[in-house]
């Protein structure tokens, strides 16, 4: 993995400098600039050096000079690229480097090379025979990308900070981004938190031209789900085995590198497999990293034990006392770049840095729950659906004021928890349930934090946008859409990237292949989700190779006490006036947490994480 920085404007080499400085933590073994001083294009490079080290220092230039790139990321299928290349008469200079191929495969086939490629990845290329500069991003949006531009200057950086730290950008906290925030516990692509820097959106490219400053989206990729009837009704079987052929494949593929290997084992379906995989595929067996808590509600180590033990290779395990991560919680926000609402950001950075100390490169189960049908809120869809038809508003109202009542408990995944988060996302319509059920806020909450009337259908636009883009009929593929085309790209993809990048560790997610994404979205609902069981054909193709024990369990997930934490006072919201937020609204709801009266876990923790990286400070260590 890498990190980007660059700009076209007045000639300023410090700014590179300092932009550049501000993305090492992405690439801490080597560091490149260049910059054309008749053109003002500026080019910053920091590099952590996985796949061939001698021969892929950036920024790369083709051998006539007319093309430069700067890239972030891993291409799996580059070797079979670069025999294409070959043959059609590119002349490479490396020994294996990805980015060469990249390079020469931007140059022969332009941006639409992207639809060729099997990776992730995040790039800049100058084009210096047609005075422009080429950005483009991965289809699921892995590795990250911001820009801003304004009248004869354009900015880029794989870090927003860095991006602010050109003197064109500023850093002030846009309200609807903001908003969306509280609605999401993210910031969906095109926004940003700052005002006047975006966000490239997955599965898009950037064209800048130098001359007239103009700039143009284009999209290449967009995830679709294209049921196919002829699966259903095809040997479950037969169904299984291309299965974990896909998978071997992607586990392999993601297994290229010069350095070690590591795969992040939870004890989940997910993470087993890919461990199961990575020790059949590779020559030497990637070592297995853990985490165990203390907290029963939290702990999955027997399981990720029980696995271990099935595979060749060494297995570390760390252990996390909740004193620890509370500790670590503000330099882990603080790096987070971005707010991420979701507090198993700690955890996972926490693991990432325990990996970090043996290996460069780690793989992870990412992916599949959105893939094939995994969260809990499928299971909720079909009684969700009679409870629309049989409860009227009065009866709904009634149901929200007894579930109110239920006990506050702060483990993982409370009875209370899923009650309270259950009947907030059925006072909408179905079109609303998934972004509802996953939000950290309601919306007549959200209007009076900020002090203004909120309509649901302007801040769930992008929600909205997906089910209507949605061609597939069923409720379970309209949600899937949802999970995938939000929240696993905005959330679950920046939060990975975040943790392991903020300790020089680059995670892999072999379920975003796009062999196996391909086969997946084919899939007719009834073979992810059947008989209330979510990823129905993903756990009969892992049968044979995992541990009953595995395959049968709940989903758990990671996570922390933070509700703990705020009721307690371990972690306490500071002063929300430069915010824009109703410091009212916020006391009334923190002394109703403290005092056990309600569950604001999801909104406390967004606000104290926005908080963190915007650089407000709290009496607890901000």
């Amino acid at each position: 993995m890498c990190g980007l920085a660059g700009f076209v404007g007045e000639v300023d080499p410090e700014t590179l400098r300092r932009m550049t400085a501000a993305v090492a933590h992405r690439g801490p073994d080597g560091e490149g600039c260049w910059l054309d001083e008749t053109r003002g294009v500026h080019l910053g490079h920091r590099r952590l050096a996985i796949v061939d080290g001698p021969g892929g220092a950036q920024p790369m230039w083709t051998e006539d000079g007319a093309l430069a790139l700067v890239f972030n990321g891993e291409i799996y299928n580059h070797a079979v690229l670069r025999d294409e290349l070959t043959k059609r008469g590119r002349r490479f200079r490396s020994d294996h480097s990805d980015t060469e191929t990249l390079l020469y495969s931007l140059r022969e086939w332009g941006p639409e090379a992207q639809t060729r490629l099997n990776g992730m990845w995040a790039f800049a290329a100058y084009d210096r025979v047609r005075g422009e500069i080429i950005c483009g991003r991965d289809r699921f949006g892995q590795k990250p990308l911001y820009y801003a531009h304004g009248r004869g200057w354009f900015a880029f950086a794989s870090d927003l900070r860095a991006l602010t730290l050109h003197p064109a950008v500023g850093a002030e906290i846009d309200r609807q981004s903001l908003r969306k925030y509280f609605a999401y516990g993210y910031i969906p692509a095109p926004r940003s938190l700052y005002r006047g820097a975006l966000k490239l959106p997955a599965g898009c490219w950037l064209r800048y031209r130098i001359a007239d400053g103009d700039v143009a989206i284009h999209r290449y990729w967009t995830f679709e789900l294209e049921p196919d009837p002829a699966l259903a009704a095809r040997d479950p079987e037969q169904l299984c085995q291309e299965l974990r052929e896909l998978m071997a494949r992607a586990v392999s593929r993601r297994l290229m590198a010069d350095t070690p290997v590591g795969v992040f084992l939870s004890g989940g379906v997910d993470s087993s497999a890919v461990a199961h995989f990575a020790a059949r595929g590779s020559g030497e067996s990637p070592r297995l990293f853990s985490m165990a808590f203390a907290d029963a509600s939290f702990d999955e180590s027997r399981y990720a034990r029980l696995m271990a033990a099935r595979l060749p290779g060494g297995h570390a395990e760390d252990r996390l006392d909740w004193e620890k991560a509370r500790a670590a919680a503000p330099r882990i926000v603080a790096g987070l770049d971005e707010p991420i609402g979701d507090s198993s950001v700690l955890p996972t950075a926490l693991l990432a840095e325990f990996a970090a100390r043996s290996v460069k490169l780690a793989l992870g189960g990412d992916g599949a729950d959105e893939l094939f049908a995994g969260y809990d809120p499928f299971r909720a869809l079909r009684r969700a659906e009679l409870y629309r038809r049989l409860a009227p508003r009065p009866v709904h109202r009634a149901a929200r004021l007894l579930a109110a009542r239920l006990p506050v408990s702060h483990a993982n995944m409370s009875l209370g928890f899923k009650i309270n988060k259950t009947l907030q996302g059925l006072g909408h319509p179905p079109k609303l349930w998934a972004p509802a059920w996953m939000s950290p806020m309601e919306s007549a909450d959200l209007a009076e934090l900020f002090r203004e009337p909120v309509e649901p259908e302007s801040l769930y636009a992008e929600a909205l946008a997906v089910w209507d883009a949605c061609r597939a009929e069923s409720l379970v593929d309209k949600t899937l859409a949802f999970f995938t085309r939000l929240y696993l790209q905005e959330g679950i993809l920046a939060k990975i990237d975040r943790a392991g990048m903020m300790f020089g560790l680059e995670i892999r997610s072999p379920f975003l292949d796009i062999e196996l994404v391909d086969f997946a979205r084919r899939l007719p609902a009834r073979l992810k989700f059947r008989d209330g069981r979510g990823k129905w054909l993903l756990k009969r193709a892992l049968a044979p190779l995992l541990p009953p024990e595995i395959i049968g369990r709940r989903k758990k997930g990671f996570g922390a006490p933070v509700g703990k934490w705020f009721h307690e006072g371990a972690l306490t919201v500071g002063p929300v006036a430069n915010l824009g937020l109703d410091a009212a609204f916020v006391e009334r709801v923190a002394d109703q947490h403290r005092r056990g009266k309600v569950d604001r876990r999801l909104f406390l923790w967004c606000l104290w994480t926005v908080q963190g990286v915007s650089g407000v400070r709290s009496p607890n260590g901000w």
